[in-house]
């Protein structure tokens, strides 16, 4: 019973709570793997491959780019996906196992090869990568409409499955940092890069990358092995109330109603604008290394993170319930943005500015925690807008622009940090000069800043409130015959 009240749910009627948590077990394994990815694969291409900053710009710029464009047509395959488990879950079936597989290959190396060679391998590898994540990412997130209409209830599930994903990308960014120290500390026999000798930088930068690479091949080899049966326990575990047996459109009218979905449009360029804010995550790992001289410091960076994002995602329910979930939006990245500039202009080379930063972390971890979810349950919503709107719901083709969201931020952030590293004159596994450890800060925490108060100027032109969306289900769902948990009026029991 207790599950019950936390989760929101009424025994036997609806979404029950061994869902959520199935739905969130495997958001956990689904963010292992996208945490190994998203934070390191730019750190394994420069400092144990030995690609140049700028080739790995373009790389990862046009890589995501690409990747995003493929997530509204995922977004129409999941909705034409007609099956005896439903349109969304059999992806959480078929996609783990490739995953896994293209992770490994993503850190396999060939040392000896020539430059265009690893660079060509590393292009490939990653653009697959991308295909199979987004074959998985775009139906796991689609499934949350699916479970319940109730956007109460909504809330509750994503606040709940972030945490965990959360926690499963905290595990990941906390643990490689300290194996990745270790590493080079038995290289450098405990010497910082500073203390190297200028006559052994070469030869020790060699050996680094040399014992770099059987490093993040095994720390590959353990993320999947743990992560990929959590995707299992998502398919078994949930159920979809919310799936409709009709003939689906054909491909190009059903990439129109992105277009007729003017609420999901206006949180899209929301994310766009914001695509920079969390820069200081993907350029923290440089900035740890060569700034503050020990990668074992990134787990202390992502660490400061977690209190704001924990506790702000524990109060979303209740503070979009109060407030609504756009002006929760708002005001948090206003103030997120403002600490992120304060910390800009204090800086980190004296004992207060580190503090200063690492209070501003906490902090800023705030807004993050919160836009977190709220994307999720704002695009969960605007699926029964389209619905009301249209006649159609189409859950792969509205969270296909979370996911495009997401990899345009991503695509942004490494483009960023690359593109600063490219310009600044960085070299791998040496002691970088002030002038590269300034371009990596301003990279890190002065982009951020602009690029969180810009994400809010489309939300004050966002109309779709709470108690829109509860109008326009209950005019759905009379048309339909049915409640809000997706049965039939007058059914006494969840036949789900």
């Amino acid at each position: 019973m207790n599950l019950h009240k936390i989760f929101g749910t009424t025994p036997g009627k609806g979404m029950q709570p061994k869902e959520v948590i199935a739905y969130s077990v495997a958001g956990f394994g689904q963010n292992m793997i996208c945490a190994l990815v998203a934070s390191y694969i730019m750190l394994f291409y420069t400092d144990a491959v030995g690609l140049l900053p700028g080739g790995v710009a373009m790389l990862m710029l046009g890589n995501r780019l690409f990747d995003a464009c493929n997530d509204p047509i995922m977004g129409s395959i999941v909705d034409r996906t007609r099956s005896r488990w439903g349109k969304l879950r059999p992806y959480l079936l078929f996609t783990p196992i490739p995953i896994a597989i293209i992770t490994v290959i993503c850190f396999t190396t060939f040392p000896e090869a020539s430059y265009t060679f690893k660079f060509t391998y590393a292009t490939v590898t990653y653009v697959i990568w991308g295909i199979l994540y987004t074959i998985l990412d775009v139906p796991y997130w689609g499934l949350s409409t699916a479970m319940t209409s109730d956007t109460h209830k909504r809330s509750i599930v994503l606040s709940v499955a972030r945490i965990v994903c959360t926690a499963g990308y905290g595990v990941v960014t906390l643990a490689v940092p300290v194996i990745v120290g270790s590493i080079q500390r038995g290289v450098t026999g405990g010497l910082a890069l500073e203390e190297i000798p200028l006559e052994m930088q070469e030869e020790m930068r060699m050996a680094i990358a040399a014992a770099l690479r059987p490093g993040f091949f095994w720390i590959a080899v353990a993320v999947v092995l743990v992560a990929t049966p959590m995707l299992f326990v998502g398919f078994k575990g949930t159920v979809e109330r919310y799936y409709e047996d009709t003939p689906p459109l054909p491909l190009g009218q059903n990439l129109l109603l992105l277009f007729k979905n003017k609420p999901l449009m206006l949180i899209v360029l929301a994310g766009i604008l914001g695509s920079l804010k969390t820069v200081f995550m993907t350029g923290g790992v440089y900035f740890a290394k060569y700034c503050l001289g020990n990668s074992d410091y990134y787990t202390i960076i992502t660490l400061t993170a977690v209190p704001g994002g924990l506790g702000a995602s524990l109060l979303m329910p209740w503070l979009s319930k109060r407030y609504g979930k756009k002006n929760v939006f708002i005001y948090s990245h206003i103030f997120g943005g403002l600490v992120l500039l304060a910390m800009y202009f204090v800086g980190w080379r004296t004992q207060f500015g580190i503090i200063f930063n690492l209070v501003g972390l906490i902090l800023v971890g705030i807004p993050l925690g919160l836009y977190n979810i709220l994307t999720y349950a704002m695009i969960a919503d605007t699926v029964d807008y389209l619905e009301w709107k249209e006649g159609i719901r189409a859950e792969g083709i509205c969270f296909s622009m979370q996911t495009f969201i997401s990899k345009i931020g991503m695509a942004a952030c490494s483009f960023a940090v690359m593109i600063t590293l490219s310009i600044v004159g960085y070299v791998e596994n040496v002691a970088q000069p002030p002038h590269v450890q300034d371009g990596i800060y301003f990279c890190s925490v002065f982009l951020a800043a602009i690029s969180m108060l810009a994400s809010i100027i489309p939300l004050f032109f966002y109309k779709f409130t709470e108690e829109e969306q509860a109008r326009v289900v209950a005019i759905t769902n009379a048309r339909k015959g049915i409640d809000y948990d997706g049965r039939p009026v007058g059914t006494k029991t969840d036949s789900a």
